[in-house]
């Protein structure tokens, strides 16, 4: 489908924000005009046109058929936010149904759509193949080359989410996937395109194994394709399957830093998780688990890390437990999803009523989809896994069982916080278990029902929040991160204390904070250089491990820092700039400023690595009143100064650390 202006639509939009009554963003004001253009164009692509996506039909292509199919529209106002259209085409031949469900948002202008098809024939359809759910021309474009720019998946290294900035000149093509079938493991479905008057962000959210290319032939036109890897299949009676949703958020001119900002806030807004109805709030946790072999807490032990920490005064949002307190020789032996009696004789429940009554809440770890020899689930049910291994969540009943099963769990466990973790790739159980003229089916389904589960418990568990783990940060699409949040980026994480860790983790919040604005990281106890670790760790999710049994620890120190992370915690979800180039080099400064210009504050990271020979640098602010007076205080020494908004912006703020590596945090006011 030919979307050649798309280029020339976006239109400039004041960049002012409130504080909404909830406590939380409010949508930024954007110009009527700009809404007006997405309006007309989603007008021209879906309502007059066939719509964003594509796919081929018994060896026909979409484009044509959709033109000659009868064709229905329906519109409702899902709330004071958003308005969804339905289009639906029907073939009269076969019956294969065909609906794009599009969603546009009224402070935003982001359009969102996800393709259905479903066989309403009595005999299986013909095969259905090289479905995209984004299918889009950009251009033509008179001017520079396009530049597409995003980040890289995890992959458990210093690497992941590392930036990456493509020239897709002429004859030039990139194509990205993940790993093994989770959706941001090694790669990252959100892209940023520039395009002549501003950038064109688009978003999959697919957890399985998608792929997107972005081609430029010898003209001056990109075409943006992106869907589930393979699809070849005919669908059965009744079955319906479904395309990745896609969002698209069209900006006027203002550069790379204001459109992040503006999917920082719309994600906030929008789509990440509001238990409760509130926005999202940082979070301090605390995990025990990484002290004992195999991760095998007790209750016992649980109310004695949990009775020191009180002791100290920390102030705990949420105590975590994380794998092993099921009955298994280690962690990684999951299917049995029962307490563990002999460690846990008052159950989980005896934790929780402890971790409620010191005013916090409970996290606790499952993995339902992995499944190991030797476990119940494997015993009893052998034909609801794909390979002996993956509980097919594709399977009604295996849903129905891990459903009713985990319900049950959180609510006689008194289990807070839902956190699930995902580690095995499942790409290959997906395919080996498909016929050749049904290639995609089981993730499709699989998927399906992945979403379909978490809405189940969220349903039953109303202001429930989800962990979305996955070996770590590896399952982050955008469409789990309407049911979750990532309370674990990566499993990079130092269980020896190294501090050569701290390194990429100043990586991996430069680069994730651009696309994702909640997000969680641990750090554990570091003899050397314990500040500096600590710092390069803060996340809006955030803890700081340490083994209470263990002497030598500076409660005062610990305290201090814990204290640094609230007085900052807020401004994380903010607005983010970078204000150094990113590098995983150990001769530079790296660092980085978050905003809140609804609240007249913000903070600043500044990092000295361990080789670097300067001691000085002066950061240029970003994103404040240029006529206003604020103060900027370092929070490990010296007075308060006081600049204006320009000066801060044009001559910067002069930060000096003699210590190598050394660590910085400051925090800046608007005086009235």
């Amino acid at each position: 489908m030919s979307l050649r202006a798309l280029g020339q639509l976006a239109v400039a939009a004041l960049f002012s924000i409130t504080l909404g009554t909830n406590g939380g963003w409010a949508a930024p004001s954007t110009e009527p005009a700009e809404l007006r253009e997405r309006d007309l164009w989603v007008k021209q692509r879906f309502v007059e046109g066939t719509s964003l996506m594509s796919f081929v039909y018994d060896g026909q292509p979409s484009a044509d058929l959709l033109a000659k199919w009868p064709k229905t529209i329906a519109t409702k106002k899902l709330d004071d936010l958003r308005t969804q259209t339905t289009l639906t085409w029907t073939d009269p031949k076969t019956g294969l149904e065909v609906r794009c469900v599009v969603v546009e948002y009224r402070d935003f202008a982001v359009v969102e759509w996800t393709g259905h098809f479903r066989n309403t024939g009595k005999a299986k359809t013909p095969i259905l193949e090289k479905i995209q759910g984004l299918d889009v021309e950009m251009g033509p474009n008179p001017g520079p080359d396009f530049v597409l720019r995003g980040v890289r998946g995890d992959d458990c290294s210093p690497a992941s989410y590392q930036p990456y900035e493509f020239t897709l000149g002429p004859n030039t093509s990139k194509t990205f996937a993940p790993a093994g079938g989770r959706a941001t493991d090694s790669a990252f479905p959100y892209f940023n395109v520039a395009v002549p008057d501003g950038d064109v962000i688009f978003a999959v959210g697919w957890p399985g194994q998608w792929s997107a290319t972005f081609a430029r032939g010898a003209d001056n036109v990109l075409h943006v394709t992106a869907g589930q890897e393979l699809t070849h299949l005919s669908l059965q009676p009744g079955e319906e399957i479904r395309t990745p949703l896609v969002a698209a958020m069209v900006f006027g001119k203002g550069g790379v830093e204001r459109s992040q900002n503006l999917w920082r806030r719309w994600m906030l807004a929008c789509n990440m998780p509001r238990p409760g109805g509130k926005p999202l709030r940082p979070m301090y946790c605390f995990c025990d688990g990484g002290f004992f072999e195999g991760l095998k807490v007790s209750e016992a032990s649980e109310k004695l890390f949990l009775d020191v920490l009180t002791k100290e005064g920390i102030k705990l949002d949420y105590w975590w437990m994380d794998a092993g307190w099921y009955p298994c020789g280690s962690w990684p032996e999951t299917g049995t999803w029962e307490v563990d009696k002999q460690r846990f004789p008052g159950g989980i429940k005896a934790v929780s009523d402890n971790v409620h009554a010191k005013g916090a809440k409970l996290i606790v770890w499952f993995e339902p989809e992995r499944v190991t020899g030797g476990s119940a689930l494997a015993k009893e049910h052998p034909d609801w896994l794909l390979g002996g291994t993956l509980l097919n969540l594709g399977n009604p009943a295996a849903r129905k069982w891990i459903t009713d099963h985990v319900d049950r769990l959180l609510t006689e466990q008194g289990i807070d916080l839902y956190r699930q973790d995902f580690n095995m790739a499942p790409l290959d159980f997906w395919r080996k278990n498909d016929a050749p003229d049904r290639q995609g089916i089981s993730e499709n389904l699989h998927v399906q029902g992945y979403l379909a589960y978490w809405d189940e418990l969220l349903r039953r568990h109303p202001g429930m929040l989800i962990d979305s783990c996955a070996s770590g940060g590896r399952r982050n699409d955008i469409e789990t991160l309407q049911r979750a949040v990532p309370l674990l980026r990566s499993d990079y994480q130092a269980f020896d204390g190294n501090p050569a860790y701290a390194l990429g983790n100043q990586c991996q919040t430069y680069g994730l904070s651009s696309w994702i604005p909640f997000y969680g990281q641990g750090v554990y106890y570091t003899p050397q250089q314990y500040v500096y670790c600590v710092r390069s760790h803060i996340c809006p999710a955030f803890c700081v491990c340490v083994d209470v049994r263990k002497p030598g620890i500076d409660w005062n120190l610990y305290r201090r820092l814990v204290a640094q992370w609230r007085q900052v915690a807020d401004c994380l979800l903010g607005d983010y700039y970078p204000l150094t180039p990113y590098s995983l080099a150990e001769d530079c400064w790296i660092a980085w400023q978050f905003d809140r210009p609804d609240e007249g504050k913000g903070m600043i990271q500044v990092f000295r690595r361990g080789k670097s020979g300067e001691t000085k640098k002066s950061l240029p602010l970003k994103g404040l009143d240029p006529d206003a007076t604020y103060e900027v205080t370092n929070l490990d020494a010296g007075a308060p100064i006081r600049a204006t908004g320009k000066e801060l912006m044009t001559a910067g703020v002069s930060v000096e650390l003699l210590e190598k590596p050394g660590s910085a945090v400051l925090v800046y006011n608007k005086k009235k």
